[in-house]
């Protein structure tokens, strides 16, 4: 058996589990399906689950378990923004501005804007684990029944 379970702490589908309970958001934010009270459910319930679960599970070091769901929750975040990017933009994506506006030829502006927008999500899904497993790791050093076995 290799040491990745081992290190993360959880099993790669179940770290994969944990970061699509956030794809539901990003579907609703994209194609603007629910109000602010939705949303911000969609937004806090999986992190408040991320915090849960790795506590419930006593996993060696919450911080490291929480960096790896938020990575996989980035990716994911990137992959189902580039699918749903025309729907979402209805159109009308995003363009280089300033000094870089019209010097690339539009399928390359296009390449490179969708490039920026996929390491921002990344970017956003790495802080939001990095985050959670440090409030994670913190409750687990103040309450005994959260520590690692």
């Amino acid at each position: 058996m290799s040491d990745g379970p081992r290190k993360i702490g959880l099993g790669p589908l179940t770290v994969l589990a944990l970061a699509a309970l956030g794809v539901p958001r990003v579907i609703a934010h994209d194609l603007a399906l629910v109000g602010p009270l939705v949303n911000g459910l969609l937004v806090f319930v999986p992190i408040a689950v991320w915090i849960a679960y790795v506590l419930w599970k006593r996993v060696p070091n919450p911080l490291v378990t929480l960096l790896a769901v938020g990575l996989a929750y980035g990716a994911l975040l990137g992959i189902t923004h580039q699918i749903l990017w025309t729907a979402a933009f209805a159109g009308d994506p995003p363009q280089l501005g300033g000094n870089l506006a019209g010097t690339l030829s539009p399928g390359m502006e296009a390449v490179v804007v969708r490039l920026f927008a996929f390491g921002s999500s990344l970017f956003t899904g790495v802080l939001l684990g990095a985050g959670t497993g440090a409030a994670s790791w913190l409750l687990a050093r103040l309450v005994p029944a959260f520590r690692p076995q």
